[in-house]
């Protein structure tokens, strides 16, 4: 059985359907095909109408439409067909998971009775994807990536300080969702696995997209007055974060803790900086951040990026070059790890971005094809259904149960992506114990070491910290002790999944390496979340989110065609990263619980930031020429772009799909001769008057209110949304409406807001069961429970110093030592 799941993809027992036209749905089903699974897209004659999303190849493909369909059969069904219904009933009756986006696009798709299918196949997963779900009051909105993106908070922060806000390409939310709709009907694979039944889930794509503002939307509560957008590649609350100018190359700089800012300036030769008592914090340099780089930009562009990425490796400073399409595609390392892979579609081939859930024992498939209409690929294998793989003892599994209930995982993460990880397995009903040390706790609590900060526990009061650690368990252990390092090890074998985020070398250096731990383990499934990869030639790079977009390329695609490369978050790896490496321990959880066997995760954060560039990775390695770069506007909707509205700093999001959508706008702004003129009706002949069409729109909504112009546009169906900070969206009503936001009580900081993962298989989010841990909080329950371990014993560890629960401002392995890299 392992060797039949090894060569044919651990998910190859999976038939998955696909139906509608959405990004999200098919990059959920793409990630089954991936590991094996046989996915049918339903398409309608003409095909998917994702096929013509720009930007299209010289023979006028979509490289958008090949990276989320790769491995995938093609099935058409017309829906003029009397046995339209019929047809594709059966071949829902026939799949294990049924994944549908026809509320984002119908796709021309026939309606079945999904109820009753489910009622006669008991163990059917049904995932529903929408851009606002059915309910709430944006429920009947149109929208587009950007004006989702707009509403959830991740387009105001960008660009210039007197605006207008920078809108990225349209790929973001697709990526996001898809990611989340995987976890979910994954999650539900390993539920049926132990005995339960198939579940169903709705999934927002909008409450996907707050994932990334979910960590400002926490800040904003104590920061809001100074959480602004401030500029092109400048974010709140680091500074320098962003992308400068070198004498070759674009680099990207981070730097987060006082001991890298430090080594930032003597890199420099700016001792006066380096000496400054006001600028120990990004925060502070913040504030003077036009004067520290009138002083470092031309001592930047004295030597190449390459050059300086080899000055910081030397330094641990998070610096990175920031590489071109045409560096991606020549990057071999990409290549032979996986996350850059082959594409053929057509008569065409190219590059697009691979599967970054780099699972070593059970790889996904490198490359491949995409269907043409109506094309069916070879079955890899003999189909189990998903029916027959369940546990034995089905008939006593309780039902009502959350999909991970029984999964341990130890968690040794810090920051953002780690925690998210973990979070996500945790609000599934995984229990979750996170390992920090008083010695060296989890940097999110802040990086502040001084008896001040300590002394009064301010470390127990990060609203950040509190959000991506709820429903955890939390204990302390001195890793760097051989007492507290065998209490790990002890705690490892009796778990199912580790999750880390150090520095490559950090947990091998404890003796808890992977080689160890599965020693003590076999069945073992363990993630290591580092920047580039434990086998990267750039494996001590020391990184944040930040890096991770840097180094992904992405920002090159952002922004206008006479522009620097522009970054689109504080910290946009992290998130990502963290989806990616929960979906990825939940294949292998599947792999583990049909064989008994674990594996190493080698992923690589940087990697997970790649599909956003897929299609421009596709483009260059087709035709060799650098991507356009289209600003605020679209290189398929005509007009698309963030227009000012009245008040201070108030911008709406506009995008127009299609001709009806034209007319109404048209109509809407006053010009019913642009709505009658049959000319304007392809958005290549409106991109003549492009600049005419955006003074109008321009003039249209200066004189309104930004959410009255989005009324006025929604109510006769033209894509808008109000372009909001972080802080709107505490009290946004959509989000109220769907009780997105959950009010939870935590010593030290008392009640706060905790948002909800968007993905729900009733009415209601799923519960926050507890708050996140204080410092130690379980460790002797834990300890007892788990590990047998007696109150005189613990009492002796907390003499040591091995546990505690209270921080010191001293000793120990510190953060600028190198323990949280990643974040």
């Amino acid at each position: 059985m392992a060797e039949e799941i090894k060569l044919s993809g651990v998910l190859s027992h999976l038939r998955v359907v696909e139906i509608g036209s959405s990004a999200a749905t098919s990059y959920c089903a793409r990630l089954f095909a991936d590991f094996g699974a046989d996915v049918q897209k339903v398409e309608p004659p003409a095909g998917d109408p994702l096929r013509s999303s720009a930007p299209l190849t010289p023979w006028g493909q979509s490289p958008w439409f090949a990276f989320l369909n790769l491995n995938k059969s093609s099935v058409i069904v017309d829906v003029n067909d009397p046995e339209a219904i019929i047809h594709l009933s059966g071949l829902v009756e026939d799949c294990d998971i049924l994944i549908d986006g026809r509320d984002v696009a119908s796709a021309d798709c026939p309606s079945i009775d999904i109820a009753a299918i489910s009622r006669r196949h008991p163990n059917l997963i049904y995932l529903e994807a929408s851009w606002f779900a059915h309910d709430g009051p944006y429920a009947g909105y149109v929208a587009t990536d950007s004006t989702v993106r707009a509403l959830a908070g991740l387009i105001k922060l960008v660009g210039p300080a007197e605006g207008p806000p920078v809108l990225a390409p349209d790929f973001q939310t697709g990526i996001l969702s898809g990611l989340w709709g995987f976890i979910a009907a994954v999650s539900s694979v390993l539920a049926i696995t132990q005995g339960g039944a198939g579940r169903s889930w709705s999934l927002s794509i909008f409450e996907s997209s707050l994932t990334a503002s979910e960590y400002l939307m926490s800040e904003s509560v104590e920061r809001s007055d100074v959480i602004r957008r401030m500029g092109i590649n400048r974010f709140w609350p680091g500074f320098p974060l962003g992308i400068y100018e070198t004498k070759d190359g674009w680099l990207g700089v981070t730097t987060v803790t006082p001991a890298q800012w430090w080594a930032f300036c003597d890199m420099l030769g700016l001792s006066q900086l380096r000496d400054d008592p006001s600028l120990v914090f990004g925060k502070d340099r913040l504030l003077d951040a036009e004067r520290i780089e009138r002083e470092f930009i031309p001592r930047l562009r004295e030597r190449t990026a390459r050059e300086w990425f080899a000055e910081g490796m030397k330094r641990r400073i998070p610096l990175v070059p920031v590489p071109t399409m045409s560096d991606l595609v020549s990057d071999m390392e990409k290549r032979e790890r996986g996350a850059i892979v082959p594409v053929q579609f057509g008569k065409e081939e190219g590059l697009t971005a691979g599967s970054m859930q780099r699972l070593t024992l059970t790889p996904p498939t490198r490359g491949g094809s995409v269907p043409n209409p109506g094309e069916q690929r070879a079955a890899a294998s003999k189909r189990r259904r998903l029916a027959d793989t369940g546990s034995p003892c089905s008939t006593s599994i309780e039902t009502g149960r959350q999909p991970l209930h029984g999964i341990r995982v130890i968690d040794f993460s810090m920051g953002w992506a780690g925690p998210l990880c973990t979070r996500t397995l945790a609000d599934l009903g995984a229990e979750v114990i996170k390992i920090e040390a008083v010695q060296y706790p989890d940097w999110w609590r802040g990086v502040d070491r001084s008896p001040a900060y300590v002394q009064s526990q301010m470390y127990e009061k990060t609203q950040r910290f509190c959000i991506m650690n709820r429903n955890k368990s939390g204990i302390t252990i001195d890793l760097t002790r051989p007492r507290g390092c065998a209490l790990a090890k002890r705690l490892v074998a009796k778990a199912d999944i580790v999750v880390d985020n150090y520095s490559v070398d950090i947990l091998p250096r404890f003796g808890l390496g992977y080689d160890v731990l599965k020693s003590l383990n076999p069945r073992l499934v363990m993630v290591s979340m580092s920047a580039f990869g434990t086998n990267s030639i750039h494996r001590e790079c020391r990184a944040y989110g930040s890096t991770l977009e840097q180094g992904s390329g992405y920002p090159g695609v952002v922004g206008g065609p006479d522009g620097p490369p522009v970054m689109s978050h504080t910290a946009f790896g992290d998130p990502v990263g963290g989806l990616h490496g929960c979906a990825a321990v939940l294949i292998a959880m599947v792999h583990a619980r049909s064989t008994g066997q674990g594996q190493f995760i080698d992923l690589a954060q940087v990697e997970c930031m790649i599909p956003f560039a897929a299609p421009w990775i596709t483009m260059q390695s087709i035709g060799g020429a650098a991507p356009k770069r289209y600003g605020n506007r679209h290189p398929q909707f005509v007009p698309h772009g963030c227009f000012r509205c009245t008040g201070e700093d108030n911008w709406i999001v506009i995008a127009v799909t299609d001709a009806d959508m034209w007319h109404r706008l048209a109509l809407v702004v006053g010009r019913p001769d642009w709505a009658a003129d049959v000319s304007l009706n392809s958005a290549e002949a409106r991109r003549c008057i492009e600049n005419e069409i955006e003074t109008v729109i321009a003039a249209w909504t200066l004189s309104r209110d930004a959410d009255e112009a989005m009324s006025q546009l929604q109510a006769v169906e033209v894509a808008a949304g109000v372009a909001r900070m972080p802080i709107d969206l505490l009290n946004d009503r959509q989000l109220k409406s769907r009780e997105f936001l959950q009010q939870t009580e935590r010593a030290f900081i008392g009640v706060h807001s905790q948002p909800s993962m968007p993905i729900r298989e009733d009415a209601k989010p799923f519960p926050i069961r507890t708050p996140a841990p204080t410092l130690g909080q379980h460790n002797g329950e834990v300890l007892s429970r788990i590990l047998d371990l007696t109150d005189a014993d613990i009492a002796q560890l907390v003499k040591e110093n091995i546990i505690g629960t209270a921080m010191l401002s001293e000793g120990g392995l510190t953060h600028q030592e190198g323990v949280g890299q990643n974040d």
